[in-house]
């Protein structure tokens, strides 16, 4: 009940065209209605949902879906593009929100479940373990710190729960590797710990506050 379905309409640029004669120079802009879905997990009783930024980016209309068959809309806290993570709140009572893990001890091996609204199918769920952790050179995001899973995430799933055995949190699905890289089973969730702290300070600032050193590293 904590894992929900999101749907999102965009109105985007398409592209622009001279105008017809008789009707004025310059151009016109032609728009497009772009309708997308992705997932997101209930984690307060007042109504905070996290998912993955680029599920609600440059959208105007969210509707969230719930398990027990409510449908609302949402309104965007705020984002972090860096570590692809989101904060929506809807008003709702008698919400369910996940349990996060508190101090999750991720082990390669461990048997996980993805839940999400898998390819439109709400709530699929599916079983797999935990690939790896700690992963960090995909080169997708600025911070990056992944736990891989063969549990089978498909488009949907972005922002929808990743859960150990116990049935807690530890987990965002995020992403896979695209199908033109010949891989099978491998996607990716942001830890939970790192979408925890991201998403409070979200809430308290609306938006995530960095230091930054002045200075980058990469491999000689």
């Amino acid at each position: 009940p904590a894992v929900v379905s999101i749907y999102t309409r965009a109105l985007l640029p398409q592209s622009s065209a001279p105008n017809p004669e008789g009707r004025g120079g310059g151009f016109r802009y032609l728009y497009r209605m772009e309708q997308n879905m992705g997932s997101g997990v209930i984690v307060s009783e007042d109504g905070y949902i996290l998912t993955n930024h680029h599920v609600i980016n440059m959208v105007q209309n969210i509707r969230i879906a719930l398990f027990d068959g409510r449908v609302v809309p949402a309104t965007i806290v705020g984002s972090d593009p860096e570590t692809d993570l989101a904060v929506l709140k809807i008003n709702l009572d008698v919400l369910s929100p996940a349990p996060l893990a508190d101090s999750p001890d991720v082990r390669v091996g461990d048997v996980v479940l993805a839940i999400g609204n898998s390819l439109g199918l709400s709530h699929t769920v599916t079983l797999g373990i935990v690939s790896a952790t700690g992963r960090n050179n995909l080169r997708s995001l600025p911070y990056e710190d992944f736990i891989q899973t063969d549990a089978a995430i498909n488009a949907g799933n972005s922002g929808g729960a990743l859960i150990n055995a116990a049935g807690d949190l530890i987990g965002i699905s995020t992403r896979k590797l695209g199908s033109n890289t010949g891989a099978q089973n491998i996607g990716f969730a942001i830890p939970v710990t790192l979408a925890k702290h991201v998403m409070e300070q979200i809430i308290e600032y609306g938006s995530v506050r960095r230091a930054w050193l002045g200075a980058r590293f990469v491999d000689i």
